[in-house]
């Protein structure tokens, strides 16, 4: 049986869907801005509410990505994508969005902005230790590997 995700409504979201995935193999569940008209000029970075709040079960994190088709036509994405939400948050889920398009984009109320990706975390132990073992690839890195 599947884990479930608990959203609470906002005053400033009383109708609007909660997160769903728009095919059933889609791995985002898309979510919508609960902000009246928000116009993004290019180059902004402006946080936009959701007006949800979200109780995730103990070990699953939330990833908050980009949507592809804002991304491509407008030059709409997520600076700090994937990003991030802890199971113990419990404030308002915001999308933090920029435009780096040549062109002011208008977010409506209701729109989809992002996707919310579920995912399943280890937490394992941190030590210190003085050395590390040994690989064939040891410290290369940054394409040592090669592209072919």
């Amino acid at each position: 049986m599947p884990d479930t995700v608990r959203f609470r409504r906002l005053p400033s979201n009383p109708d609007l869907d909660l997160p769903s995935r728009a095919t059933e193999e889609a791995a985002g569940y898309d979510v919508r801005s609960s902000d009246e008209a928000v116009v993004l000029e290019p180059g902004e970075i402006r946080l936009v509410a959701t007006g949800l709040v979200m109780e995730l079960p103990s070990g699953i994190e939330c990833q908050v990505r980009p949507r592809s088709g804002l991304a491509l036509k407008h030059g709409i994405t997520l600076p700090n994508s994937p990003g991030t939400i802890d199971p113990d948050y419990r404030g308002e889920l915001k999308v933090i969005m920029q435009n780096t398009g040549a062109e002011p984009f208008t977010i409506e109320r209701g729109e989809r902005i992002a996707q919310l990706v579920f995912a399943r975390f280890e937490a394992p132990e941190i030590v210190e230790v003085d050395q590390v073992s040994a690989t064939e690839r040891g410290s290369g890195g940054f394409g040592s590997t090669g592209t072919a």
